[in-house]
Formats: C-alpha cells, sequence, structure tokens
C-alpha cells in the first residue's frame, strides 16, 4: 500500500468515526490534520506556510504588532478576535486565509512522501480552524488532482526539489506579474518552491505552478544539482552570475620584438660560434667540401 493510500485509508476511517483529535503524518514533509466531529478543521505542515505567515508577508499586520496581539489574547496561537477588532483584517479574509492554508497544508502533505500515520487525542486547541470543517475525503482527492495537474505541465516541479535560477531571459522580460517579480528576486539556486512560498507569503502549490511556469517561458531554469552560491550576472552587468573557478596561468612564453627577429646569443645552446658566418673565416661550400672530398 502507497503513503496516499495509507493516509487516505486512516482519514477517511476518522470520517466514518466521526473521529476528534489529532492524525499526524509521519514522512516528508509530514503535517498533522486536526479534525472535529470526523471533518478536517486545520492541517499543519512544515511544507507550507501557516496563517499567520501569510498574513505576516502580506504586510496586512508586522511582527511587532503581531505579537502583541498574541499577549493581549493570553498566548493563543491565532488571535482571530484581536485581528479583526483592531482593523487587521475583516471576518471574511480570516476565513479565506484560514480555509487556504488547510488545504495548502493537505496539498504539501499529499505532494510528499508518507510513511505512516498516528491517531490520537488533541493536545490542544486546533490552531486557525476553520468554522465548517472539510470532510476528509475529499479534502485529499481535491490534494491528489492539483499535484496530477502539476505533474501534468510542460515542466513539472516538485515543491521540495527543484531549486530553480533565474535565466538570462529573465532579465529581458517585461510586464512580469507580481509573483513573477517576487520569485525571480528570490530563486538563488538553493531555494525550493517551499522555501519561494515561505519567503514570498504565497500558498505552496500556488509558488510551485507558477515556477513550472516560468520554466516552461524560459524564466528560470534549473541545474542538475542546488548551486552552493547565488552570484550571477546577467549581460547588462546589473546583477549576478554563477562563479566560475579561474583557469590556471598559461606558462611563461618569451615575447618577440616587434621590430626584429629574435636573435640568439653565443653559447645559449652550448654552441660558440654565432649563427652568422666570419667573412675571413670557412664558409659554407668550404664545410661541404670537408664532409664530402670528392665534390668539386
Amino acid at each position: 500500500m502507497s503513503g496516499y493510500e495509507l493516509l487516505a485509508r486512516d482519514l477517511a476511517a476518522c470520517g466514518r468515526d466521526g473521529f476528534t483529535g489529532e492524525v499526524r503524518v509521519l514522512g516528508s514533509p509530514g503535517g498533522v490534520f486536526h479534525l472535529n466531529g470526523g471533518l478536517v478543521v486545520a492541517v499543519e505542515s512544515p511544507g507550507a506556510p501557516a496563517p499567520e505567515a501569510l498574513l505576516l508577508r502580506s504586510g496586512r499586520i508586522g511582527g511587532e504588532e503581531w505579537a502583541g496581539l498574541v499577549r493581549e489574547s493570553g498566548g493563543v496561537r491565532w488571535p482571530a478576535a484581536g485581528l479583526i477588532s483592531h482593523g487587521y483584517a475583516g471576518a471574511a479574509q480570516l476565513r479565506v486565509v484560514c480555509a487556504m492554508a488547510l488545504q495548502d497544508a493537505a496539498f504539501a502533505v499529499v505532494a510528499g512522501s508518507v510513511d505512516g500515520c498516528e491517531r490520537g487525542p488533541a493536545a490542544g486547541p486546533a490552531p486557525a480552524p476553520v468554522a465548517v470543517g472539510e470532510p476528509p475525503t475529499r479534502l485529499l482527492q481535491a490534494a491528489s488532482r492539483k499535484l496530477r495537474a502539476l505533474l501534468e505541465l510542460p515542466y513539472p516541479v516538485r515543491p521540495d526539489r527543484e531549486r530553480p535560477v533565474p535565466a538570462s531571459l529573465s532579465y529581458a522580460a517585461s510586464r512580469l506579474g507580481v509573483l513573477q517579480r517576487e520569485i525571480l528576486a528570490h530563486a538563488d539556486g538553493r531555494r525550493t518552491s517551499r522555501d519561494l512560498a515561505f519567503r514570498t507569503g504565497r500558498g505552496v502549490y500556488t509558488v510551485t505552478v507558477e515556477v513550472a511556469r516560468m520554466l516552461g517561458e524560459g524564466l528560470l531554469e534549473c541545474g542538475d544539482e542546488p548551486r552552493p552560491i547565488p552570484v550571477r550576472l546577467p549581460p547588462d552587468g546589473h546583477g549576478v552570475r554563477p562563479r566560475e573557478p579561474a583557469p590556471p596561468p598559461p606558462p611563461q612564453q618569451p615575447v618577440p620584438e616587434a621590430t626584429a627577429l629574435p636573435r640568439r646569443l653565443p653559447g645559449a645552446s652550448g654552441i660558440n660560434e654565432a649563427l652568422t658566418p666570419e667573412r675571413n673565416g670557412t664558409g659554407w661550400k668550404e664545410f661541404f667540401r670537408l664532409r664530402n672530398p670528392t665534390t668539386k
């Protein structure tokens, strides 16, 4: 039985039993499904940004304001009442954020590897729960359809595998969308789509699909291995390009004079005579006569 089938079987059983508690998914990235009466009300996974990450990265609220709301609410992880009362977000906006985070985390779990599941009681209140829970079977089917659609793209990628870098075409491209510009700004050969989702404060499914599309459009490219140092220079010299080791210096060669051919000094190779014969010495004809006495 595959990991997905194992997860689907256990969650379907929770739905039939009207289970209230947690289902911990072991694997990479893994996660926790929070259920109430057999319905999934929240999903946590290190493979997808949580609702608070989406809010903080969106700029709706800053880190200091968020910390103040958490203290004001007695340390709860999701101070929804404070967010609404202080005007940081409306009730409808928070419902949308929670639903998006739940579905995105379920996709991250399905797109990864599942090694096993453990059912147990809830360790505490579900973080950022949705008002109306999702049937577990329908939730997994939706996540599976997203993964299938992603893998059917011309350049399929996984949220936690490929580590793209901007291609040379991206520097000359115009009319890029906001998300495309953000991905290009953070793609450095070390970050996966999952990492880019956390950096941009977007859903991991949304970012992974956009990375696949940008690969197809020639805006991104993927090397065989992650690049340790994000150094890259575009054609106009205003960016960075991968740094290559400098080639070894060539062997030293004598530099000839520009006005005359080089002359060898006497004795340089063990020969004491100059290359040009003396006027009063033995000529070349006499040299050959000495070697061939019969020559006339």
